[in-house]
């Protein structure tokens, strides 16, 4: 077969991104590419062979053995050869697996299946070993990334935002436990999905039309073949498996895509000039700009979110292969050979967000200066709700009136707060009730109000530890 230069490929998954990710590109290649995919409907038309034979000739061991010899033995290139002929994928494999095996032996190759039975069952088998063995592994360890951070920096004070202005003090632990949660979360979700993946041997139109005229119980029939694969059988199949727990997995997923272009965007605006609370790990020969010699972009949180444009779309087109009229059309032939590709954007990207937390640099003095910006004023909420606690239905507009104070005149925020009449002696009185006897001193330090921030940080962190420990070997169980 020829060779071909890797730029000279068309997709970016097959030089840039490839040569970035080799070894999580080379595990799904192994799982998910036309060859493995031709390995993969060997398998199963193998499988089929075995079912066959466990009914008809039981303990025959050595049948057994041929049949999964020459199934392993295929070459998709003689496969891809003999498609010139049949200008049929499936039964280009048939023709050369019956070939490959005693005359007493090949009549059983395919026999009572149609070519989606083959094809629907190896591709469930495909996703759902790439997504249970490559990539919720290696998304387990972004999120284990995410624990640490949650944990480790559970008490580092930093300035909530909302709205892109300062809101109350959190920890940098609590906002790194929102994207823990949120992907854990997910991960865990998609987990599921994978291990209830189904396959079908139902037939032309998934009435068991075939299969009736050999067995009288071609369900059980179905059920001993797909066992052998650890699959389940379709609730209900036309001629090809229902499609929605297929969609299941991959909208979930593309979740956790989202999750990860969510988190890129925080972690790319915090290392804004401004801001400066994280950064990058920079190499000692890396360059920032082409002109600008002492820039230092994000550029790899930026590009997690540029793969996410690219491929979170595409999500779409999963929607689409919903829709497939009677007993099926092929309007899904193309399409659905994309999944391959979106599952590698996918890699790619968890592989970029994963270098990029492992380098990443926390600058805690900047944070604790930045909630330092706003002073007092920060503390304007719990002023307010104290004071309503007191009893005074006017507290919101009283202490807005003290920010303002604050912002016009430049006092101090305890101090405009002194100006309204019994504002200060009351908020003084109830805080000194929940055990802070200085109410100035309490004013002074915006960091010390963070609510259950770091508490609820370490709680994620150490919960999603736990959680992630099956997923990082790849085993997909609890």
């Amino acid at each position: 077969m020829p060779t071909r230069d890797i730029f000279s490929n068309l997709s970016p998954l097959d030089n840039r991104y490839w040569l970035s990710n080799p070894e999580v590109f080379e595990a799904l290649s192994g799982r998910l590419s036309d060859r493995a995919l031709t390995l993969g409907c060997a398998r199963v038309e193998a499988a089929l062979v075995e079912a066959h034979l466990a009914r008809r000739r039981p303990g025959d061991a050595k049948a057994t053995a041929l049949v999964i010899d020459a199934a392993s033995s295929i070459d998709p290139a003689e496969v891809a050869a003999e498609e010139e002929k049949t200008r049929h994928n499936i039964r280009a494999l048939v023709n050369v697996l019956q070939r490959a095996l005693p005359a007493e032996l090949a009549p059983l190759v395919h026999l009572g299946a149609t070519s989606a039975d083959i094809l629907d069952t190896a591709r469930a088998l495909a996703v759902r070993s790439a997504v249970l063995e490559v990539l919720l592994p290696l998304l387990a360890e972004v999120e284990l990334e995410l624990c640490r951070f949650a944990v480790d920096e559970a008490e580092t004070p930093q300035v909530g935002r909302t709205h892109g202005q300062h809101a109350v003090p959190i920890t940098f632990g609590f906002a790194m436990a929102e994207y823990a949660s949120r992907l854990g979360s997910s991960l865990l979700r998609a987990r599921d999905l994978a291990t209830d993946l189904r396959g079908k041997l139902a037939g032309a139109t998934g009435s068991y039309n075939a299969l009736s005229m050999i067995y009288p119980d071609p369900e059980a029939f179905e059920l001993e073949f797909l066992a052998r694969l650890g699959l389940k059988p379709s609730a209900h199949s036309t001629q090809i498996v229902e499609p929605e727990p297929m969609i299941r997995l991959l909208l979930e997923l593309d979740l956790s895509f989202g999750v990860l272009a969510n988190l890129a965007d925080d972690l790319r605006n915090l290392q804004r000039s401004e801001i400066a609370e994280l950064r990058e790990a920079f190499g000692r020969d890396q360059v920032g700009s082409s002109t600008m010699p002492q820039k230092r972009n994000p550029w790899n949180s930026e590009h997690v979110k540029s793969l996410w444009k690219a491929f979170a779309p595409r999500a779409t087109t999963f929607l689409l292969d919903q829709i497939s009229e009677h007993q099926r059309d092929l309007t899904n032939s193309a399409s659905e050979r994309f999944v391959a590709d979106w599952l590698a954007g996918l890699a790619a990207a968890a592989n970029r967000m994963l270098s990029v937390l492992r380098g990443l640099e926390v600058d805690r003095p900047r944070m604790l200066a930045n909630l330092g910006l706003t002073g007092a004023s920060l503390l304007a909420e719990p002023a307010y709700i104290l004071l309503a606690e007191s009893g005074r239905a006017d507290a919101h507009e009283i202490v807005r009136g003290a920010t303002l104070a604050v912002e016009k005149e430049g006092l101090d925020f305890a101090a405009a707060l002194k100006r309204e009449n019994g504002a200060w002696e009351a908020v003084s009185k109830r805080l000194a009730a929940l055990g802070h006897a200085d109410a100035a001193a309490f004013f002074a330090e915006p960091r010390v109000y963070r609510g259950r921030a770091a508490e609820k940080a370490i709680a994620i962190g150490t919960e999603f530890r736990l959680h992630m420990a099956a997923l990082r070997a790849g085993g997909g169980g609890r």
